[in-house]
């Protein structure tokens, strides 16, 4: 059902859609919340353009956008399968509240995702010279950036979400606090190289986020994955698909002859952590 061009009935929509939306989020925290709306982003988007009301799509509507992000926008599988996913979550709130009586995404064919991953690793020479790249560039970020990914193993959203306060002491050992996937908090030792090459990207700064972007925001993961690129590219590397998690691969654990430094799952305890004294 197309929603019509009538200015009030514009608005009763909208809101309608906002609460919504509003409510599915609101069943989620940290990262997962801002993944999950920028996936349903994706979703609300197309239907925009369309002039559909998303509460008013039918099966129909879900399959011809899960054929546009496979067949116009040549989405990877896995992406189009994380986007099916939070669609469907989407409208299954809907139908918990009452907003729906039932779920347009409820006979939708998903998409199949292989079980084995198509990511590439890089090799140690691969390795080593996107961290020569990196440590040559004239962005303070770059090298930080590189072995927060590569030599501590960090998520992509991980490294970018770190703040200069979630670094300390535990044990004699300078640590990182990471919070990873469902606000899992653990403590990271850092080897001397990621210690240094972190407090040149802190620059002498008390407080804020580790890695910054040029205009001195915090770097979000568009970001991070465009500054990847252009690393890979001085550094010659070539491969298909560059991303933000191919440095972190089984060859990283021989960088330079030494082992990769295993994360250890410190989670904090009554509430001793890196920042306590």
């Amino acid at each position: 059902m197309m929603v019509p061009a009538t200015s009030g009935n514009t608005d009763l929509v909208v809101d309608q859609l906002s609460r919504a939306v509003a409510a599915h989020l609101a069943r989620y925290k940290g990262q997962s919340r801002l993944h999950t709306a920028s996936d349903l982003r994706s979703y609300l988007g197309w239907c925009a353009t369309r002039r559909l009301d998303p509460l008013s799509a039918s099966r129909v509507h879900v399959e011809l956008w899960i054929r546009w992000m496979q067949e116009i926008r040549r989405l990877q599988p896995a992406t189009v399968s994380r986007r099916v996913s939070v669609m469907a979550g989407f409208y299954r709130t809907c139908v918990i509240d009452g907003v729906l009586a039932a779920s347009p995404a409820e006979h939708v064919r998903r998409p199949r995702v292989s079980a084995e991953s198509p990511t590439l690793g890089l090799t140690h020479l691969q390795f080593e010279a996107l961290l020569t790249a990196a440590r040559l560039s004239p962005n303070r970020n770059d090298f930080a950036l590189v072995t927060m990914l590569g030599l501590l193993g960090l998520r992509i959203f991980e490294a970018c979400g770190a703040n200069i306060t979630d670094l300390g002491e535990e044990h004699g050992h300078r640590v990182l606090r990471v919070r990873g996937k469902g606000d899992k908090t653990v403590l990271v030792p850092l080897p001397p190289a990621v210690s240094r090459a972190i407090e040149t990207a802190r620059g002498g700064r008390g407080t804020g986020p580790i890695l910054r972007s040029r205009r001195g925001t915090r770097m979000d993961r568009h970001c991070a994955t465009r500054r990847l690129h252009r690393l890979a590219t001085i550094a010659g590397v070539h491969l298909p698909r560059v991303h933000p998690h191919i440095s972190v691969s089984r060859f990283a654990s021989r960088v330079s002859g030494r082992c990769l430094v295993r994360r250890l799952s410190l989670h904090s305890r009554n509430g001793v952590g890196p920042n306590s004294a």
